[in-house]
C-alpha cells in the first residue's frame, strides 16, 4: 500500500488527513486519487468498507476554488443517513482548504434548504429525490458543477432511483468529471457508464477472505480513554512473550510508546519516520527479545515476517478490513496459535462487523480487565516461576535457610514476601494520549429512519408529476426488503 503523502495531494488536506488519523491509502483510494487529480472519469467496483468517500473526496476538493461561492462539486447518495455522514467526512478532509460542504435530502424543511443553499456551499451531498426537486424548482445552482460522483450506484438502482440519475446527470453541464461507484455493476449501471461518462477509467478492488485459521479474534469495548489502561492491563495478564500493538498514527504510536516505558515495559516503536537503520535496529532488538512490545503504524510493519509474535493488539481498528486482516496476520504463524485483540470504541462496533462479514470470521467479545486482574496477573507469572523452580529440584544449598524462616514465620507469610518480592509491580505512572477520531461508519439503511426518508423523498418527488400512485407502488416494490446492516464510512 502507498501512504497518502506518496499521491501528490496538498498540504491543506494531508493536514486533515493527519488530524483524522489516515497515514497509509487503502487500494481503492491509492488507485482512485492519481486518476481522479488526473481528471479522468473513474469507474471504482467496490465493497463497502474500502475507503470509498476519501477516494472521490480528495480528488474532488483539490480541484475546488474556495473564493468562488456556487456549487463545483455533487455527490449523489441513496440515503439520508448516508448523504450525511458523507458531507461530515468531505467536511472533514476539506477542513483547511476552507471548503464548505451541505447535505440535501428528504425529509428537511424545503425553505431551510433553500436558504443554505443561496448561501454559496462548494460541494452539495444529497439524495436523488430532493435533489431532482430543486433542479426542477431552480432553487440550486449546478451550472458550476465540475465534478459529480453516483456513490453507491447499485442501492439506488434497487430503490428506483435510476431514472432520477439520468435526469440529474443530463442536468449538470456536459464538460464535467464522473466518478461512479458500485458493489456491483449490473447492466443498467453500466449503461449510464457507456451513455453519460467519458472513457472511465475502471478501478475494481476485491476484499481479500481472512486466510488464517489459527488465530483468535477478540475485541474489547472500550472509549478512547481507557484505551491505555486496558492495553497495559491486557498485557500484564497475558504476559506476551513477543507482542505488536499498532496505532494509526506516528503520534500515537509515539505517545504510546512513551506511555508503556513510564509504566515499566520494554518497548519500542517504528514508523514512516524513522531512518532505515534505526527501523532495523528496533525490528532486531524485537526479533532476539530485549523488548518484549513493537509498537508499529501499519506502513512500517509492512512486510514485517518475525516469528514468535504471540499476541497482536489493535490500538486503533484499521480503516478496512484488509489492513486488519494484514496486522492480525503477523501473529499466529508456523503452525503456532496466536491472540488479535481489537479496541473498539462504541461508535466504532458498526464497523467490527464489517469486518467479520468481509473476512468471514468471528471475533468473540472480551472484557476490559480491572487492576485488580492485572495484578493478580503479575501474581501467576511469578508463581509459574517458583513451580518452575521447586519441579527442576536444585533447592538443596537453600533448605536450611529456609527452616530458619520457618522457625520464626508461618509458610503462608514467606510465599507471600517470596511472591511480593519476585513480582513485577507496574509502576502506575499516569498517561496521557492524543484522542483519534473513531473510524466513521455509515448508518444503517434498514432502520426506521431510513425507511421514513426513502418513502418521503419520492412521493415529494413524484407527487408533482402527477403519478404518485403508480411509481410509489413501483418504487416500494423495488426497495429491497432485508436490512443490509451498517456501511463503513468510505
Amino acid at each position: 500500500m502507498t501512504t497518502f503523502s506518496a499521491l501528490g495531494i496538498s498540504k491543506s488536506i494531508m493536514k486533515a488527513l493527519e488530524k483524522m488519523g489516515f497515514e497509509e491509502a487503502t487500494p481503492i483510494q491509492e488507485q482512485t486519487i492519481p486518476l481522479g487529480m488526473q481528471g479522468k472519469d473513474v469507474i471504482g467496483q467496490a465493497q463497502t468498507g474500502t475507503g470509498k468517500t476519501a477516494a472521490f473526496g480528495i480528488p474532488m476538493l483539490e480541484k475546488i476554488d474556495q473564493d468562488q461561492k456556487r456549487i463545483q462539486g455533487l455527490v449523489v447518495a441513496p440515503t439520508r443517513e448516508l448523504a450525511i455522514q458523507v458531507s461530515e467526512e468531505i467536511h472533514r478532509l476539506g477542513k483547511f482548504k476552507g471548503v464548505r460542504t451541505l447535505p440535501v435530502y428528504g425529509g428537511q424543511h424545503m425553505d431551510r434548504q433553500i436558504r443554505a443553499l443561496k448561501d454559496g456551499p462548494h460541494i452539495v451531498v444529497a439524495t436523488p429525490g430532493r435533489l431532482l426537486d430543486h433542479i426542477r424548482r431552480k432553487t440550486i445552482n449546478i451550472s458550476g458543477v465540475h465534478t459529480a460522483v453516483l456513490d453507491e450506484a447499485d442501492e439506488m438502482l434497487n430503490m428506483g432511483f435510476i431514472d432520477d440519475i439520468r435526469d440529474i446527470l443530463k442536468a449538470i453541464p456536459e464538460q464535467r468529471q464522473t466518478l461512479l461507484f458500485s458493489a456491483t455493476m449490473p447492466k443498467e449501471i453500466r449503461n449510464i457508464a457507456e451513455t453519460l461518462m467519458k472513457k472511465p477509467e475502471e478501478v475494481k478492488v476485491k476484499s481479500k477472505e481472512m486466510t488464517v485459521s489459527n488465530i483468535d479474534q477478540f475485541f474489547v469495548e472500550v472509549h478512547e480513554k481507557q484505551k491505555f489502561d486496558t492495553l497495559t492491563n491486557l498485557l500484564d495478564i497475558h504476559a506476551p512473550e513477543l507482542a505488536i500493538v499498532f496505532g494509526r498514527t506516528k503520534k500515537r504510536v509515539d505517545e504510546v510508546t512513551e506511555g508503556l516505558h513510564a509504566r515499566g515495559f520494554r518497548a519500542e516503536g517504528i514508523h514512516g519516520d524513522l531512518t532505515q537503520g534505526k527501523r532495523m535496529s528496533v525490528l532486531n532488538k524485537f526479533k532476539h527479545g530485549r523488548i518484549e512490545v513493537l509498537v508499529a503504524t501499519d506502513v512500517a510493519a509492512r512486510g514485517l515476517d518475525i516469528s514468535g509474535v504471540t499476541h497482536v493488539y489493535n490500538f486503533d481498528v484499521p480503516q478496512d478490513p484488509e489492513s486488519y486482516v494484514h496486522r492480525i496476520g503477523r501473529t499466529g504463524r508456523a503452525g503456532k496459535a496466536g491472540e488479535a485483540i481489537s479496541f473498539i470504541t462504541p461508535r466504532e462496533m458498526p464497523h467490527l462487523h464489517l469486518i467479520e462479514k468481509t473476512t468471514k470470521s468471528k471475533v468473540q467479545r472480551m472484557q476490559a480487565p480491572s487492576i485488580d486482574e492485572a495484578r493478580r496477573g503479575q501474581q501467576q507469572i511469578t508463581v509459574e516461576k517458583l513451580v518452575s523452580t521447586i519441579n527442576k529440584k536444585d533447592l538443596q544449598d537453600y533448605r536450611e535457610t529456609a527452616s530458619e524462616l520457618l522457625n520464626d514465620y508461618d509458610s503462608v507469610t514467606i510465599v507471600a514476601a517470596a511472591l511480593k518480592m519476585l513480582t513485577k509491580e507496574r509502576r502506575n505512572a499516569p498517561v496521557t494520549l492524543t484522542s483519534v477520531a473513531p473510524v466513521s461508519v455509515k448508518g444503517s439503511k434498514g432502520g426506521k429512519g431510513g425507511k421514513k426518508f426513502h418513502r418521503n423523498d419520492k412521493r415529494n418527488n413524484f407527487n408533482r408529476k402527477g403519478k404518485s400512485g403508480g411509481r410509489n407502488r413501483k418504487f416500494q416494490n423495488k426497495r429491497p426488503s432485508n436490512n443490509k446492516g451498517n456501511r463503513q464510512q468510505g
